[in-house]
């Protein structure tokens, strides 16, 4: 099984980032919204540490985590809100990143559904406009969400859970 995401763009505002993990829907769908496992893994390239994560999975729920580099000089910040949550299988949400400006609202929709004995998850972003679009490609986001991906597959336990 290829695990390695792919990103693709569609249209001027949209992002679509596939992944497949060897792991149910039900363990990687847990493992993006529950507060204490995203800390061990979202933390994009070696070096970063996530050092706030509040995570409420509900519509409605509040969405922060603030991450900082191992020097502790450099850092930023992520708001948002859930509004749909579909247990083991979907969320939608939107965030806006502040770097320290806040970027414009992206919406996210993720998706996992089975496959091949684990889960293959579909994540669309549609922001703004193209300009946003652009920007939020060029921060290195793609290597960044394989880092934290790889570092997910690896934590003890994750595939039993």
């Amino acid at each position: 099984m290829t695990t390695r995401l792919t990103l693709e763009t569609r249209g001027d505002t949209q992002v679509i980032v596939t992944r497949r993990f060897a792991a149910p829907p039900a363990t990687v769908f847990r493992a993006h919204v529950d507060p204490l496992i995203m800390p061990r893994w979202l933390t994009g390239p070696d070096g970063w540490v996530m050092r706030v994560c509040i995570s409420e999975p509900r519509p409605g729920g509040r969405i922060r985590c603030e991450w900082v580099d191992a020097e502790g000089q450099n850092g930023f910040h992520l708001t948002g809100e859930y509004h749909e949550i579909d247990e083991g299988s979907r969320i939608l949400h939107v965030e806006r990143m502040h770097l320290p400006d806040p970027t414009p609202d992206n919406r996210v929709e993720t998706l996992f559904r089975p496959d091949a004995g684990g889960t293959l998850m579909v994540m669309t972003m549609t922001v703004a406009d193209a300009a946003s679009r652009a920007a939020m490609l060029e921060t290195g986001m793609a290597e960044g969400m394989e880092a934290s991906y790889q570092r997910l597959e690896g934590l003890p336990g994750y595939r039993d859970a």
